[in-house]
């Protein structure tokens, strides 16, 4: 119940955030290759696997950033609850103007709560992968 509750209030600020389009659903098989790419590349934060987590970010990302050593330093510097989240919950993706938004409370060492947002996208081969995330502060602290 806990989850549902917080999947409906983390889609109604994604739809609120970006009104006026409303969340849609995401299908069976996108919300779990969502959910597997998110994971995969937290698992290679966590690893310091900055190839590894390099290759789950979108094109435009790498380029961006243009080394898996750089793009490692910036999470690290920038997103250390990405970087090394202490626990983690996948929260119900939806779809927001066609892209979908992975949801994904984490929290930190000291048990603070945050929201990180992922927004993915489709490549030519059929793979999603990592366009961008946003973390903000969630209320609460998990003990």
């Amino acid at each position: 119940m806990a989850r549902l509750l917080a999947a409906l209030v983390f889609a109604a600020s994604v739809a609120c955030a970006s009104a006026p389009a409303a969340a849609q659903p995401v299908s069976a098989a996108d919300a779990r290759a969502a959910r597997s790419v998110v994971a995969a590349q937290l698992d290679a934060f966590a690893n310091d696997d900055a190839e590894r987590a390099f290759s789950y970010a979108a094109p435009e990302i790498r380029t961006m950033f243009g080394t898996p050593e750089r793009f490692l330093a910036m999470v690290r510097a920038g997103y250390p609850v990405v970087y090394r989240a202490a626990s983690v919950t996948f929260l119900v993706p939806v779809r927001v103007d066609g892209e979908l938004v992975q949801g994904v409370h984490l929290t930190d060492a000291d048990g603070a709560l945050w929201l990180a947002t992922y927004r993915l996208e489709r490549q030519r081969d059929g793979v999603l992968r990592i366009k961008g995330c946003e973390v903000q502060p969630a209320s609460g602290k998990m003990v």
